[in-house]
């Protein structure tokens, strides 16, 4: 993807376009019509942009996509009105990759001086929906074990420290690679177990002292559904938040009912309608990174006119903390 110097005029912008779905080969740079400000909304000239495996999906294949479309729904940069420096969240999740987005006023959210674009940006997607996960869909209650997969990315990352903070009697960590695994102990995982599904039920019960764990965070699908579904004790829950793997699973509803357990399914959109407490939860957040109560993984940083590494790397499975997208000059011109 070729950089694009200055926009031309005070009516364009500088974006990262899809015109088809497909591969990262798709993201393109080019000029589009700069955004307007509806009453409520907020116009914030973008320096970093967040990247998210849902942003993989989308460029893909998603069906309730309409074409072109700006990827993106997460920002950080200066508020136009003001100068503050914020972050800002894009409810429909596009339009983040460009120079300027616009996003509603509640959840542009000023940013603590000791907290970096990148960290801000991390307590946005990844950090509302481990937050979300854990207070309103699992109800999670202090003295429980937690097993979080996929725990050195962006959500297991903070679900770890999350369940801490909540009271969380023990958390498993589950992830493919050791440094993942030690990355995820370095954060206050109690322990780190392989991701292999051959053996996991018996390695999460040793690593809980022989006993069922209450629950599981789960955003991988496939046959590790299955292999933590018999790891839950009786009372015990799974949340699934996404299909990582790409596959999907089909649970009997006798299986639950002979066990005692249960599966959920969650989707962090429907939490951001009651925008006052979105807004409360992100400024709770900020607050703890700057207060170094809560550590954040920024990832790996691409120029914003190199989208397609970032997808790349992400569809890889090989990301581990928030990857996100320089959006200053040299980002654009790619250098």
């Amino acid at each position: 993807m070729s950089g694009l110097v200055a926009a031309p005029s005070d009516a364009l912008m500088r974006a990262v376009v899809i015109r088809a779905f497909g591969g990262p080969e798709v993201l393109r740079a080019e000029y589009v019509p700069r955004p307007t400000t509806a009453p409520g909304c907020t116009l914030i000239g973008v320096a970093r942009a967040g990247v998210n495996y849902f942003d993989t999906e989308r460029r893909a294949s998603w069906r309730a996509s309409e074409l072109p479309v700006i990827l993106g729904g997460e920002v950080a940069g200066r508020r136009l009105s003001d100068g503050r420096r914020v972050v800002g969240l894009i409810e429909a999740g596009t339009g983040g990759y460009a120079e300027y987005a616009a996003v509603p006023s509640e959840f542009a959210v000023p940013i603590p001086d000791e907290v970096s674009d990148s960290a801000a940006l991390a307590v946005l997607v990844q950090g509302l929906t481990a937050w979300y996960l854990l207070v309103r869909a699992a109800r999670v209650e202090a003295g429980e074990s937690v097993v979080v997969t996929a725990a050195a990315g962006g959500v297991g990352s903070l679900a770890i420290q999350v369940a801490k903070w909540l009271g969380a009697a023990r958390v498993i960590a589950i992830a493919s690679t050791e440094p993942k695994r030690r990355s995820a102990l370095e954060l206050g995982a109690d322990v780190a177990l392989d991701s292999a599904p051959a053996g996991l039920t018996e390695r999460v019960r040793l690593a809980n002292g022989g006993a069922g764990v209450d629950l599981v965070l789960e955003s991988v699908a496939g046959p590790i559904v299955d292999a933590l579904l018999d790891a839950l004790a009786t009372g015990g829950r799974l949340v699934a938040y996404g299909q990582a793997s790409g596959s999907s699973n089909t649970v009997s509803v006798d299986r639950l009912m002979d066990a005692s357990i249960g599966v959920l399914g969650f989707w962090l959109t429907p939490y951001l309608a009651d925008r006052a407490a979105t807004r409360r939860v992100i400024e709770t957040l900020l607050a703890a990174v700057a207060q170094r109560r809560l550590r954040v993984r920024e990832g790996s940083s691409f120029l914003i006119a190199h989208a397609r590494h970032a997808h790349e790397l992400i569809g890889a499975g090989a990301s581990v903390g928030k990857v996100t997208l320089a959006a200053d000059e040299a980002g654009w011109a790619g250098r």
